[in-house]
């Protein structure tokens, strides 16, 4: 059941964001979106930064999915949290790097196909996101685990990584 849980939380929010909604965008404006020029230094260039963005980004999406299963005890899904605080992994450097490994797998997409409407897409994500955790998120996990998401939202940037892990000291 676990499984599911995780399974059906990765198919409705992540695979919405990374994968139906690029692909409906690209078949909407496929015409007007840009490619790059063909035998371009860009051509090579930009697919080839745009695989490796995306590549770390999934990576650091999985690992945090990991870490929110194993250490927190849920899902990524709203619906269903983390019971425990996920401070732990890349979470030690900054508060949102599962949001920031979606947006790199946007990215990376972006520069991989050459397209603004991806683009357009990921920055819309990044703001609506960036509300959300202001407006909801933050507030909702200071009321599930009180002094210590205080302590640590104090400690640890929302999006720009410090360089020192913090140890919750």
């Amino acid at each position: 059941m676990r499984v599911i849980r995780h399974l059906l939380s990765i198919l409705i929010l992540p695979t919405t964001v990374v994968v139906f909604v690029p692909w409906w965008l690209r078949a909407s404006f496929v015409a007007s979106d840009t490619r790059w020029a063909p035998s371009t230094f860009w051509s090579w260039l930009g697919p080839a930064a745009g695989a490796a963005i995306f590549t770390v980004g999934l990576v650091l999406f999985a690992w945090c999915v990991a870490l929110f299963a194993i250490v927190g005890r849920g899902t990524l899904a709203p619906w269903d949290p983390t019971r425990e605080l996920v401070v732990t992994g890349p979470y030690r450097h900054v508060r949102n790097p599962m949001i920031s490994g979606v947006a790199m797998m946007l990215a990376g997409e972006a520069l991989l196909l050459g397209s603004r409407a991806i683009t357009a897409w990921l920055l819309f994500f990044v703001l609506v996101n960036h509300a959300y955790f202001i407006l909801s998120e933050e507030r909702g996990l200071t009321q599930r685990f009180g002094t210590g998401y205080d302590a640590y939202r104090a400690a640890v940037p929302r999006w720009i990584p410090r360089r020192r892990p913090w140890t919750g000291a």
